[in-house]
C-alpha cells in the first residue's frame, strides 16, 4: 500500500463521503444558479445557506433548524475533501454541550489537587456557576497578584470570520480588567519572522508574493524546497478560493522545469511532474551552503547585484571558504557529507540556477527546528547570488504554500476585524523584575517550570513571570505544543486552567473550567474569499442555532465582561451583527473613496450573501521587490543598509553563539547524521493531509485517512523490512520523550531512515497517572522535542527529533478520545 492508498482503506460510513465527494466534484453545477441570493427557500421550507469556513465558501442546506447537507461554492476553483466536516463538528460526539468543572475544582477551587487533570471527572454547572468562577478567580488574582500571574497568550487557528475572533476578545477582556501576560509570534514561522527583518526589513513571508501569472509567463526552472502548495493551499485564514490550483496546472502546461528538495516525494511533486531530490533531514543549510560555494568559485554569481542590492558578502564569501568562523570550507564534497546528495548533483543544480530564469520556493518546516533562524537567510544569500530577486518569474518566494500569496487581487479593501484588544488599564504598575509582560509563544513550558528565570530574546534579556491562570481560547495547545509529557507536568504549575471551545480537545480535558462554544455556523459572521485575492465578501448568516447550551465566544466574553464591571465599555453597546454591518460599511466607504470597486448597500449585501469583485488586468503580473531592483536608492529596504544585509552587524553585537552574523551551519542536538544515535530515524512531523493542525480530527473526515483508526505513520519500504512491519499494522512510536500508537503505511515516497507522523493527531493517553504513557491515537508531539531555535527567535524547533518505530505486540488499546468524557454526554 502506498501513501496515497491511505484512502482507499475501508470506511465505516464510507456512503456519507462518497455522497459528499459526490457533490464536491460537482463544483459550479449545484442547484443554485450564479443569481442566486444568499438564501434559498425549496416548497417544503428547506433553505440553502452560504456559510464559509477554512476550507473554503459552500451552500448549506438547513431543514427544520438541523444543517442537512453541504456543498462547495460554486465559485471555488478546487473545493476542499473536507468540507464535510465543517457541518459534521456541529453535532459529532465531541461536541461540548453544557459548562463543565473538573469535580476537585468546583470542590476546593484553584487550590485543588492537580494531578487528575485529564481524567474526565467534570461536575455540570449552570452558566451562571461556571461565569462566576472565571470571573471571580481573574478578579481576586489581577487584586491580589497582578496581571503577571494571568497567562493570556491563547494561541490558535481559531475560526473564520473577521468578527469572531475570540483571542482578541480575551485580550480585550484582559486589557480591560488590568491585563495578563500574552505571547509574541508563532508555531509556524517565528524563526523566520525573528530573522528576516534584520536580513529584508520585513518578514516577507506575509502579504502579495510575486504573482502566478508571472511565474507562468517568465520562469524556468522552479525549485521548491520544503514546500508543498498543493496540500497546504487546502486551507486559510480567510475563505479559501484555491484559484492557485489553476496556476499549478497553467505551470506544468507551460512546462516549466520543476526541482522538489525534500526527505518525501510530496504531491505537488507528483503533480507538477517534478525531480525529487530526497535531501537528509536538517541538512537543508548545507545544501544550500554548498550550492553558493560552486556560484562563488566558479565565478558565477552575480557580482552586479550582489555589489548593489546586498551589505556583507565578502564576510559570508570568506566563510564559505574557510576563512570563517568554523575553518570549514563548504565545497559541495562537505555539502554531499551531510545531506548526502551527491557533490556533482550539487554542482549540477547550482549551475542550473543561474541558467535560466529561476523562482526559488521555501516552505516552513525549514525553519521549526534548532538553528531554524539559518534557513530562511542562507536561503535569501543564495538567491541573491542568482540575482534574479525582482524580476519576473526570478528571485524567491516563502510563501507559495499558504494563503495563495501569488494570487492577483481585486482592488477592494482588506475587511477590518470587528474588535480590538485596546490598551490595558494600568491599574497596578508592572515591575521588572515580575517578569516579562510578553513570552514567545512557544517558550510556554519554559516560562512555566522557571518563574523569574531570565532569559534572552532578540536582542534583549527578560525574567519569566510566574502565572497562576489561563483562558486558552481558538486552539489546542496539547496538539501544538511540543514534549507532550514535560508540558503535561509543567501544566500542573496553573492553578486555573479554563478553555473554552466547541470540542472536547485534550487541552478541554485537561482544563479546570470548560465552556461550551459555538462553531461559526452558529453565529453571524463576514469573512472576504481569498486572503490576497480579495475575490469576494460573504455574508456568513448563522445556519443555524446554537446546539445545547453553547454561547458565541462574544456573548461569553460580553458577560464575563459585565461580572467584572465594564460590559458596556467591552461590547460598546454593539451586538455581532451589528459589528458585520460596521466592517462592511466601513470597506464600502474606503471602495467609495478610492473608486475602484462599486458595492452595495449592507442591507442589500446581507440579502444576497455575497458580493464579487473583478481581478483588473493591470494587477495580474505582480514581481515581488520590483521596485527595489529598479532603484535601490529610492526604494531602500528597512534595513540599516537599505540593502538586503547578509551580514548583520546588528546581530554581531548579540553575541550569540547560536545564531552568527551570517547564514551559517551548526550541528543541531538531534539529527540523522549524528554519529551516536540512540534513536535511528528522523521524524517529520509535517502538516497533515486533510486536517487544518487539529482541527475536523474529530469529525468524518477522519475517515478519509486513518490507519487501523490511528494517525497514518509512512515508513520507507526498507525500515520496515528491517523491523517486520506490513501495511496496516499498528506500530509503536518512541524515544526518550515518549510513545505513540499510529497505522503503518509503507512507500518509497520517503526516504529511508525517515518517519513521517502528521502533526495535529488528538492526545489520548492510555494512562493519565503514567507520566510517560502511551497515546494512543498518535498526537506526534509526544516525542518532538521543545527547545527554541536560538536566542534570536525562541521558536519551535518540533523537526529536530529522532525516534524508533516498532510493531505493536498485545492487545491494542481502543482509542476513545474522540467522543466527550462520560461525565459531559
Amino acid at each position: 500500500m502506498s501513501v496515497a492508498d491511505v484512502t482507499t482503506i475501508s470506511l465505516s460510513r464510507r456512503s456519507f463521503l462518497t455522497a459528499t465527494s459526490s457533490l464536491l466534484a460537482l463544483g459550479a453545477a449545484g442547484s443554485l444558479l450564479p443569481g442566486a441570493v444568499g438564501s434559498a427557500f425549496a416548497a417544503d421550507g428547506t433553505k440553502e445557506v452560504l456559510g464559509g469556513s477554512h476550507w473554503g465558501a459552500f451552500w448549506a442546506t438547513v431543514e427544520d433548524g438541523r444543517f442537512t447537507k453541504i456543498r462547495p461554492w460554486e465559485g471555488d476553483y478546487h473545493p476542499s475533501e473536507q468540507l464535510p466536516g465543517v457541518q459534521d463538528v456541529i453535532y459529532n460526539a465531541a461536541r461540548i454541550k453544557y459548562p463543565m468543572v473538573r469535580r476537585a475544582y468546583l470542590e476546593n477551587g484553584p487550590k485543588a489537587e492537580r494531578d487528575s487533570r485529564g481524567d474526565g471527572d467534570f461536575v455540570r454547572v449552570t452558566w451562571d456557576q461556571a461565569l462566576d468562577l472565571v470571573a471571580g478567580e481573574i478578579k481576586r488574582l489581577e487584586d491580589e497578584e497582578g496581571p503577571w500571574a494571568l497567562y493570556a497568550g491563547s494561541y490558535g487557528w481559531r475560526s473564520s470570520g473577521k468578527i469572531g475572533n475570540p483571542q482578541v476578545m480575551l485580550k480585550r477582556m484582559m486589557n480591560m480588567a488590568g491585563g495578563a501576560v500574552t505571547s509574541s509570534s508563532n508555531y509556524s514561522k517565528a524563526a523566520l519572522e525573528g530573522i528576516m527583518p534584520y536580513v529584508l526589513g520585513s518578514i516577507d513571508a506575509a502579504g502579495p508574493q510575486t504573482s502566478y501569472q508571472s511565474v507562468v509567463e517568465n520562469t524556468e526552472l522552479i525549485v521548491f524546497w520544503a514546500s508543498d502548495p498543493y496540500k497546504t493551499n487546502q486551507i486559510a485564514f480567510a475563505l479559501p478560493d484555491h484559484e492557485e490550483y489553476k496556476w499549478f496546472e497553467d505551470m506544468k502546461k507551460a512546462d516549466i522545469k520543476s526541482v522538489f528538495i525534500n526527505p518525501v516525494q510530496i504531491e505537488s511533486c507528483k503533480s507538477l511532474g517534478g525531480e525529487w531530490v530526497p535531501v537528509r533531514p536538517h541538512s537543508d543549510v548545507a545544501l544550500a551552503l554548498g550550492l553558493c560555494h560552486v556560484l562563488l568559485t566558479e565565478d558565477l554569481y552575480d557580482k552586479d547585484f550582489i555589489n548593489d542590492y546586498t551589505y556583507g558578502f565578502d564576510e559570508f564569501a570568506a566563510y564559505l571558504k574557510g576563512e570563517g568562523w568554523d575553518k570549514v570550507e563548504k565545497t559541495p564534497e562537505w555539502a554531499a557529507e551531510l545531506t548526502e546528495v551527491s557533490a556533482d548533483d550539487i554542482r549540477a543544480l547550482a549551475r542550473r540556477l543561474v541558467n535560466g530564469r529561476t523562482m526559488l520556493v521555501s516552505g516552513w518546516s525549514t525553519q521549526r527546528m534548532q538553528y531554524g533562524e539559518q534557513w530562511p537567510w542562507v536561503f535569501v544569500t543564495l538567491a541573491a547570488m542568482v540575482g534574479q530577486v525582482g524580476l519576473p518569474g526570478g528571485g524567491f518566494c516563502q510563501n507559495y504554500h499558504l494563503y495563495s500569496q501569488g494570487s492577483p487581487s481585486s482592488d477592494a479593501p482588506n475587511l477590518a476585524p470587528g474588535l480590538s484588544t485596546g490598551t490595558r488599564q494600568e491599574k497596578k504598575e508592572w515591575p521588572a523584575e515580575k517578569g516579562a509582560k510578553v513570552i514567545p509563544v512557544a517558550r510556554i513550558v519554559d516560562m512555566l517550570e522557571g518563574p523569574g528565570k531570565p532569559y534572552e530574546h532578540n536582542g534583549e534579556a527578560h525574567v519569566y513571570p510566574d502565572v497562576k491562570m489561563t483562558y486558552w481560547v481558538g486552539g489546542n495547545p496539547f496538539h501544538h505544543h511540543q514534549d507532550r509529557n514535560r508540558m503535561r507536568k509543567a501544566w500542573k504549575k496553573f492553578e486555573t486552567v479554563v478553555v473554552q471551545d466547541f470540542q472536547w480537545t485534550s487541552s478541554a480535558r485537561f482544563a479546570d473550567i470548560v465552556l461550551p462554544a459555538t462553531t461559526t455556523s452558529e453565529r453571524d459572521e463576514i469573512e472576504q474569499v481569498g486572503t490576497v485575492s480579495k475575490r469576494a465578501y460573504v455574508a456568513m448568516k448563522k445556519l443555524v442555532d446554537p446546539v445545547f447550551e453553547s454561547r458565541t465566544d462574544y456573548a461569553i466574553f460580553s458577560d464575563l465582561a459585565g461580572r467584572l464591571g465594564f460590559g458596556q465599555a467591552f461590547t460598546e453597546g454593539k451586538s455581532e451583527l451589528d459589528m458585520v454591518r460596521e466592517t462592511y460599511e466601513q470597506a464600502k466607504s474606503t471602495a467609495d473613496s478610492q473608486g475602484k470597486v462599486s458595492m452595495p448597500d449592507f442591507d442589500t449585501f446581507w440579502e444576497k450573501g455575497i458580493v464579487e469583485f473583478e481581478i483588473p488586468e493591470k494587477n495580474l503580473r505582480r514581481v515581488k521587490y520590483a521596485e527595489f531592483r529598479e532603484d535601490p536608492l529610492m526604494n531602500m529596504l528597512p534595513t540599516p543598509t537599505g540593502k538586503i544585509e547578509i551580514f548583520s552587524k546588528t546581530i554581531e553585537k548579540f553575541g550569540y553563539d547560536d545564531c552568527p552574523p551570517h547564514a551559517s551551519w551548526i550541528e543541531p542536538v538531534e539529527w540523522l547524521g549524528m554519529k551516536d544515535k540512540t534513536y535511528p530515524l528522523q521524524l517529520n512531523s509535517n502538516h497533515p493531509d486533510y486536517r487544518m493542525h487539529s482541527q475536523l480530527n474529530a469529525t468524518v473526515v477522519r475517515e478519509l485517512y486513518a490507519v487501523a483508526d490511528r494517525e497514518p505513520c509512512v515508513i520507507n519500504t526498507q525500515d520496515a523490512a528491517k523491523r517486520g512491519i506490513s501495511d496496516g499494522d499498528v506500530v509503536r512510536v518512541f524515544n526518550g520523550r515518549g510513545q505513540i500508537l499510529a497505522g503503518a503505511v509503507i512507500s518509497d515516497d520517503i526516504r529511508p531512515g525517515v518517519l513521517q507522523v502528521q502533526e495535529g493527531g488528538w492526545y489520548d493517553p492510555l494512562d493519565n497517572a503514567d507520566p510517560n504513557t502511551l497515546c494512543k491515537y498518535g498526537d506526534v508531539n509526544v516525542l518532538t522535542i521543545d527547545i527554541g531555535t536560538s536566542r534570536l527567535a525562541q521558536a519551535t524547533s518540533a523537526h529536530t527529533c529522532m525516534v524508533d518505530v516498532e510493531k505493536f505486540e498485545g492487545d491494542v488499546p481502543e482509542v476513545d478520545v474522540f467522543t466527550a468524557p462520560a461525565a459531559a454526554e
